[in-house]
């Protein structure tokens, strides 16, 4: 009997000392605190929807609330041949351009957040893309040019981070099967500590030139506690060069 309480005891112990571990950090000023490196670890990189597996793509569950992608018929089209050409018209994978708002955060490549009162940076391996996201309540300034990351504007929503992103081109796609958006893309995000390993990350997509609707994806995101994690080069432009260039036909 004692060994029973006694165990029961440790057990009590050991889920007490797990939900102090599991409970969110906050920042000096009461904010959720998001500093740290995350990685999302599911195949919406590849593909937002359900998709089989293929050479070198895993079989994947989709992030896309309701599973459907509200094209409007021309833009079905468009995003069909979009997948026929993607081994080369993928703006990102294959041409190592900026991958934009939302894919950069499901990216199969870490990224680092940190947050002041006043500012958030979002720090991504891929390519060096850089986010800076003020925090002070000022809207999108007028006559920007569009961009491939777009114009991050944030807020707080109770414990919630909102982040406002407006100014897009239309360069850049959502995932490698060649969903894609127009330079009158939306998006509104939201991240929202789950405890302090995870991330719930929500992104609204909107965009009226090409969908009927706007439409949500939604995904876990992982705190990295790897010992002496820290973001990696990953140049992208350099590594595609060196496979083009191996793959040129050699002129004497």
């Amino acid at each position: 009997m004692k060994v029973r309480f006694a165990i029961a005891g440790f057990l009590c112990c050991l889920a007490a000392t797990g939900a102090r571990a599991q409970t969110p950090r906050r920042t000096a000023d009461g904010k959720p605190d998001f500093n740290g490196i995350w990685q999302a670890v599911n195949t919406a990189a590849w593909d937002l929807q359900d998709h089989s597996g293929q050479l070198g793509i895993p079989p994947g569950l989709g992030v896309v609330e309701g599973s459907e992608i509200p094209y409007q018929p021309w833009a079905a089209a468009k995003k069909q041949e979009n997948f026929v050409h993607r081994k080369t018209a993928d703006p990102t994978e294959a041409n190592c351009f900026l991958p934009g708002v939302p894919r950069a955060t499901y990216l199969p490549y870490p990224f680092q957040i940190a947050q002041t009162p006043k500012t958030i940076a979002i720090s991504y391996e891929f390519a060096h893309a850089l986010r800076t996201i003020p925090m002070d309540g000022s809207p999108h300034p007028d006559g920007l040019p569009d961009t491939w990351m777009g114009d991050s504007r944030g807020r707080w929503d109770g414990d919630t981070l909102v982040v406002d992103v407006t100014n897009f081109n239309d360069q850049t796609w959502f995932d490698e099967a060649g969903n894609f958006h127009s330079d009158a893309l939306h998006v509104v995000e939201r991240y929202t500590l789950a405890d302090a390993g995870h991330i719930n990350y929500e992104a609204t997509i909107e965009d009226p030139k090409v969908f009927t609707r706007p439409w949500k994806i939604r995904m876990p995101l992982y705190r990295r506690v790897d010992p002496g994690m820290r973001l990696l080069e990953y140049e992208c432009v350099f590594y595609l060069q060196e496979e083009r260039f191996k793959h040129a036909p050699f002129k004497p």
